[in-house]
């Protein structure tokens, strides 16, 4: 064991850990969800990379020695790297704004770093957690642009898995272009469209969210780097938010700009409200999706049985044979769960007071759930249901033929009131619209088959009086 000391007064740590005694009073205070901020490595990830950025900041600066700023910077790539993951240990909810996340970050590296240099862990008259670590910084920048990062990270990865379930949906476009099949509205029976165009939509609307994702993204570039405890920059060097924003976009890749008033940016959570708001519109409309998917496969005898989802477990244990929706369901579940997290992602915004926002911890823990579900249903969907989807085609065009609706493509030829009249004739004696107009002579059968094909009915067409 080693001992260290705080304001509040000493603890023992055991020797192998490289977190220290700030870390190991959060573990015991924050006894939450049992989560670890190990379980979001890119969260950890992205706070090496702001420590890094800050020590080579600082050395520019002249306020680190040189051999300090390499150790933390060369600690500081370790942790990049994956090394130290499970020195992690902070509850991700936490109070404190994440100062016990930055701290946990801060004496892992510290700690590494005097390893890197010789020392002991726990030399901190060599290499200090705050003092050198920490230099020119506050949680209140750290914390959140480490959040940012690690959310443009994230979020690069579910437009990726966004756009290979459009791909799984594009593909079923060409594969059913010419099962003719029954459109509904409000579950009713409605005008004839072909299978194809329905999955054209479906991937129509992901590719769209595609879009939406990588516009809330474009907000996450800015950051408050530099603002240090409320905006004001203090115990920073003049410049040194320009400098250190400049470090950490070499270091990551990416084109982070810094906020144009760094007291507004230390308190705003605005930019996690519109990714959690866009989060939550991939999630409603794949929800809907699947409800499509669910009510299309259903049956498959009784139900509207068009089309059969890969069966990839038994469905029940009672009744032999039953195959469940079990894919768009679990999916549908995430949805509720990522519409949860946006309401709790709101109220934790609008808690901010003053100069700071001490929430963001529940903030990033669920901006970061939500990503990681929908990335892995996007992937679970495609691979597991839209993949293997087939078609029932006969009963799709049985179910075309036999419908009242298709009476909507007299409308310019007869009339409505003349159309209504059939349409609730042919409801009410259970016969077919076309041999109702056959035997009433409303057109001739030549007219009647070119207007009532079902393929005909499937595009923009104008038909004049006759």
């Amino acid at each position: 064991m080693r001992r260290e000391h705080d304001l509040i007064g000493e603890m023992e740590i055991p020797s192998e850990c490289y977190y220290g005694i700030q870390t190991l009073r959060a573990v015991h205070n924050f006894e939450i969800t049992g989560v670890p901020i190990s379980s979001m490595p890119e969260l950890v990830h992205c706070l090496a990379y702001v420590k890094k950025a800050a020590a080579l900041a600082n050395l520019e600066f002249g306020v680190l020695p040189s051999h300090i700023a390499k150790a933390v910077a060369d600690a500081c790539d370790e942790v990049i790297g994956g090394k130290l993951l499970d020195q992690f240990v902070v509850d991700v909810i936490q109070g404190g704004a994440g100062t016990s996340t930055n701290m946990n970050a801060n004496e892992v590296i510290a700690n590494r770093a005097l390893e890197l240099m010789g020392f002991e862990k726990g030399r901190y008259d060599v290499i200090h957690p705050l003092n050198h670590v920490n230099c020119s910084q506050s949680t209140n920048d750290v914390y959140p642009t480490a959040v940012r990062l690690a959310l443009l990270m994230k979020l690069s990865g579910l437009m990726e898995e966004m756009a290979s379930l459009q791909e799984s949906f594009v593909a079923k476009i060409t594969e059913f272009t010419d099962v003719i099949k029954i459109g509904r509205t409000q579950l009713q029976d409605a005008v004839p469209m072909t299978l194809g165009q329905e999955f054209s939509a479906y991937a129509t609307t992901i590719g769209e969210d595609v879009q939406r994702v990588g516009e809330a993204r474009e907000l996450l570039l800015e950051i408050n780097l530099g603002a240090t405890a409320i905006g004001t920059g203090l115990n920073a060097p003049p410049d040194y938010a320009r400098v250190v924003t400049r470090q950490l976009s070499g270091l990551t890749g990416l084109p982070l700009v810094t906020s144009a008033n760094l007291i507004e940016a230390t308190w705003d959570t605005g930019a996690y409200v519109q990714v959690s708001s866009v989060l939550k519109r991939v999630a409603v409309k794949l929800s809907k999706i699947c409800n499509d998917l669910r009510l299309l496969s259903s049956g498959p005898r009784a139900g509207l049985g068009e089309i059969n989802l890969p069966a990839v477990q038994p469905g029940s244990s009672i009744m032999p044979g039953k195959v469940n929706p079990v894919i768009p369901e679990v999916v549908n579940q995430v949805a509720y769960e990522v519409i949860g997290n946006d309401v709790t992602i709101s109220f934790a915004s609008e808690a901010g007071q003053l100069e700071l926002n001490a929430m963001e911890p529940i903030i990033a823990f669920n901006l970061f759930r939500s990503i990681d579900m929908l990335g892995r249903s996007c992937r679970v969907l495609a691979g597991k249901c839209v993949d293997g989807i087939t078609a029932n085609r006969e009963r799709c065009r049985r179910m075309v033929e036999n419908s009242i609706s298709i009476v909507t493509a007299l409308n310019p030829i007869i009339g409505y009131e003349q159309s209504s009249a059939l349409a609730r004739e042919a409801l009410e004696t259970d016969r077919s619209i076309y041999d109702l107009a056959i035997e009433k002579g409303v057109l001739s059968r030549e007219t009647l088959d070119e207007i009532l094909t079902p393929e005909n009915m499937t595009h923009p067409r104008y038909l004049k009086k006759r």
